[in-house]
């Protein structure tokens, strides 16, 4: 067990090592920083000694040093708009994405794991069909298409909920409902998928053979080894909502991450972008990590390792 979250670990960290010079050679091919983030009135003897203070008259190499010690410390420099710490930036920020996207898990999981375990027990039945139906919609429709609709809908038409903000929880609903939609679509599909393999294998069968009651067999047997996929599944989705939190946010003016990336990209505030960049891929990594770990105890076999003997199989 020792010997896998070390290479796990490892793993992680080189993952994160390679996002991060990724980042670095990104900013400097899209051209000069400097360029890109002054105005193209900047007299040259400004524009000379903001290239001095951020260190982009050095050497490629050294700057690329320079950018490692920095990001290992926690300094991803300043931001361009309003010169505050941009890690501070994104920490503001970072709560209200994780609200957003846990609510959203949530919603999904109570929306889309009844609806596929559902459909699996009514396999090729008008419910099953009915059901997978309800889920190909959810995520085929466009994440912003569905954030606009349900803003006509809610908040333009019936007046119910508002449209942009955070100030309550009634600002909550709207942007969780159009992030955990598409979610709880492809949870849906997924879940029927792994319900039905279970259903199938010897041990289900001889269960129903022992008269055990259909409800427990669902309940004791077939669910907790169906919950393993379905847990590698929610650790692949969490990057899915990250990503799809930047438009969500910005359909919503929700103030986190993914509305400080898009808000960045635009007034050029490059600092910002590395750091939201870098941050959410840390958040990823940890996530998969933590998923990893989670599986090897559902399922020892799966690294290796025989829970018993505590050594590998």
């Amino acid at each position: 067990m020792l010997r896998f979250l070390a290479l796990r670990t490892l793993r992680a960290l080189l993952t994160v090592a390679i996002c991060v010079s990724a980042v670095f050679l990104a900013l400097r091919l899209a051209g000069d920083p400097a360029d890109i983030m002054l105005s193209i009135e900047t007299p040259p003897d400004v524009r000379a000694h903001y290239r001095e203070l951020w260190g982009l008259d050095r050497p490629l190499a050294e700057q690329y040093l320079r950018y490692l010690a920095s990001v290992v410390r926690g300094d991803f420099g300043l931001s361009f708009a309003d010169d505050r710490p941009a890690f501070a930036a994104v920490v503001d920020a970072l709560p209200k994405t994780f609200l957003l996207g846990a609510c959203a898990l949530m919603l999904a999981l109570l929306i889309g794991l009844p609806l596929g375990v559902l459909a699996a027990l009514r396999h090729n039945s008008a419910v099953d069909r009915l059901a997978m139906a309800v889920a190909v919609l959810g995520y085929a429709i466009p994440i912003f298409f569905l954030g606009i609709l349900l803003i006509l809908l809610f908040a333009l038409k019936l007046r119910m909920l508002p449209s942009a903000g955070s100030e309550t929880l009634w600002h909550l609903i709207l942007p969780v409902v159009t992030l955990a939609l598409p979610l709880a679509g492809r949870l849906a599909r997924f879940a029927r998928t792994a319900t039905l393999e279970v259903l199938g294998k010897p041990f289900i069968r001889a269960a129903r053979a022992r008269g055990v009651m259909p409800l427990s067999v669902i309940l004791r047997h077939a669910l907790p080894n169906a919950a393993v996929p379905l847990l590698m599944f929610i650790g692949i989705e969490i990057g899915h909502i990250l990503a799809g939190s930047a438009v969500v946010e910005t359909i919503f003016a929700w103030p986190g991450i993914g509305r400080l990336l898009v808000d960045s990209v635009s007034t050029r505030d490059l600092a910002v972008v590395q750091a939201v960049i870098l941050t959410v891929t840390v958040v990823m990594v940890a996530a998969n990590l933590l998923v990893d770990i989670l599986h090897i105890l559902l399922d020892p076999r799966l690294g290796g390792f025989s829970r018993s003997a505590g050594k590998p199989a």
